[in-house]
C-alpha cells in the first residue's frame, strides 16, 4: 500500500486522538467517586436493613403494648364491678362476700403485674424508638453523602463528554484527510493491536511495541520509497516515517 507521507503523519495525529479517546473513557470509567458511590451505598444498604428491623421491634412493642394495656383496662373494669358489688350491699351472704374480697384482692395483684408488664414493654419501645430515631438519622446523612458524590461524579461526566465530543470532532476532520484505504488498514489494526494501528518510528524503534528494528528490517524501510506504507515486523502496526527515525 502507498500514501503520500503527509497523510501518514496525519494518521499519527488520527491515532493520537484515538488515544486520547481512550483515555478519556478509562477516566470516566474509574472516577474515584464510582467506588465512594458502591461503598456508601452498601452502608446505606446495611443501615437501611437495620432501619427496617428496628421500626419492625417498635411496630412490635407498640401492639404489644396495645394489647397489654387492654388486659390492664379489662382487669381494673372487672376490679371496678366487684368493688361495686362490695359497696352496695347487694351481697350479703359471709361466703359470697369472703370470696368477692379475695377476688378484688387477686384482681388488683393481677392489675400490678400487668401493669409492670406495660412499664416493661413502653422501655423495650422507647428504646426500639430511639434506635430508629437514630438509624434515620444515620440513612439521611449517607444519603447526603451519596447525593454529594454522585453530583461529583456527574460534574465529572460533565467535562469529560464534552472533551470527548471535541476530540471526536476533530478526529472526524483530520481522519477525513486520510486516504480512505490507509484509514481501513489502522482502524483494523487498531481493533486488533489494542487501539494502536500505527506507531512513529523513532530512534529505530517502534513506539508501538517498542521493540529496537532488526539491521535487516531498518535496511528495507531506509530503502522503500517514501510513499511506501511500512508495517513492524514485531507487531504489524503500520510504521511511519520521520525525521527522527533514525534512519
Amino acid at each position: 500500500m502507498n500514501a503520500a507521507p503527509a497523510d501518514q503523519i496525519r494518521l499519527l495525529d488520527v491515532q493520537d486522538l484515538d488515544v486520547r479517546m481512550q483515555q478519556l473513557a478509562h477516566k470516566r470509567k474509574s472516577l474515584p467517586e464510582h467506588a465512594e458511590i458502591e461503598s456508601l451505598t452498601k452502608d446505606q444498604t446495611q443501615l437501611r436493613d437495620l432501619l427496617v428491623a428496628a421500626q419492625t421491634e417498635e411496630s412490635d412493642c407498640a401492639r404489644e403494648q396495645t394489647k397489654a394495656e387492654q388486659d390492664v383496662d379489662q382487669v381494673r373494669q372487672r376490679a371496678a364491678r366487684d368493688q361495686q358489688r362490695l359497696d352496695s350491699g347487694a351481697v350479703t351472704s359471709p361466703k359470697d362476700l369472703e370470696n368477692l374480697q379475695r377476688e378484688i384482692v387477686s384482681l388488683a395483684k393481677r392489675q400490678g403485674d400487668l401493669e409492670d408488664v406495660v412499664l416493661e414493654v413502653m422501655e423495650r419501645r422507647e428504646s426500639a424508638q430511639e434506635r430508629v430515631a437514630e438509624l434515620t438519622e444515620r440513612v439521611g446523612s449517607v444519603q447526603g453523602k451519596v447525593d454529594d458524590a454522585i453530583a461529583r461524579r456527574d460534574a465529572a461526566f460533565e467535562q469529560i463528554d464534552a472533551e470527548v465530543a471535541t476530540v471526536t470532532k476533530e478526529r472526524e476532520v483530520v481522519a477525513a484527510a486520510v486516504p480512505a484505504d490507509l484509514l481501513k488498514l489502522y482502524e483494523k489494526l487498531r481493533e486488533q493491536q489494542g487501539g494502536v494501528g500505527a506507531a512513529k518510528l523513532y530512534q529505530r524503534t517502534c513506539q508501538g511495541c517498542r521493540q529496537e528494528l532488526a539491521i535487516t528490517e531498518l535496511n528495507e524501510i531506509r530503502s522503500a520509497a517514501p510513499d511506501t506504507v511500512v508495517r513492524c515486523e514485531n507487531c504489524r502496526r503500520i510504521l511511519v516515517r520521520t525525521a527522527e527515525s533514525g534512519l
